[in-house]
This record gives structure tokens, C-alpha cells and sequence, in this order.
């Protein structure tokens, strides 16, 4: 089996990668009774190129059920960790705009009471 390029492995559907993932683990199982057994140098050199191309499809599955999990959640009130923004600990932890504006009943009458006074200078 020839190298797997993501690209084309990204315009597949799920049945399309998880087959052809079962055929590259076979490959390599394959493979490596080759290497036990002692085969020809040319086939050991291919257990490197299979090995990379089963990681190749695992990451385009994995990233394929990360974009459906997006898009379930996108609107909904609550979202998994892992699909939350990573930023920083420090951002995460900060208000929002929203908690930072609001004022305690306290803070509104001494606001209401006591505001601001606006002086007319006459020239």
C-alpha cells in the first residue's frame, strides 16, 4: 500500500477511513511477522511508512468527530473542556464583561441618590 496523504484522507467518510485503516493494520501485522520471520530489507523500511499513515487516518478521524461535537454544541449552554477555548488560566478565570458591570443594590441607590452634579459655567 502506497503512502497516505491527509488531504485525500479528509474528503472520505467515516465507514471509507475506518476500512481502510483495518486494511493498513492488517499491512502491518503482516509486516512485522515479515521482520520477525526475516524478510527482505525493503519490507522492513515499509513498517515505518505504514505506521505513519495508520496515524495519518486516526488523525482525521479524530478530527472529524471533533468538528461534529462542535457543531452539536455550538449552541448549546454548556460545552466539554476539550472543546472549550484554551486561552489562558488567567483569561478563563476572569469576568465576563457582563459580571464585571454589574452593580450591587447598595452601589445602584448611592448611584441613584448621590450622582453626579452638572454645573453651568456662565461666561
Amino acid at each position: 500500500m502506497v503512502r497516505v496523504k491527509a488531504p485525500a484522507l479528509r474528503g472520505k467518510n467515516k465507514e471509507e477511513l475506518l476500512k481502510q485503516l483495518e486494511e493498513l493494520k492488517t499491512e502491518l501485522s503482516n509486516l512485522q511477522v515479515q521482520k520477525v520471520t526475516g524478510g527482505a530489507t525493503n519490507k522492513l523500511s515499509k513498517i515505518k511508512d505504514v505506521r505513519k499513515s495508520i496515524a495519518r487516518c486516526r488523525t482525521v478521524l479524530r478530527s472529524n468527530q471533533r468538528d461534529n461535537l462542535r457543531k452539536f454544541y455550538k449552541n448549546k449552554k454548556y460545552m466539554p473542556l476539550d472543546l472549550r477555548p484554551k486561552k489562558t488560566r488567567a483569561i478563563r478565570r476572569a469576568l465576563t464583561t457582563n459580571e464585571a458591570s454589574l452593580r450591587t443594590l447598595r452601589q445602584r441607590k448611592v448611584d441613584t441618590h448621590f450622582s453626579q452634579r452638572v454645573y453651568a459655567i456662565k461666561v
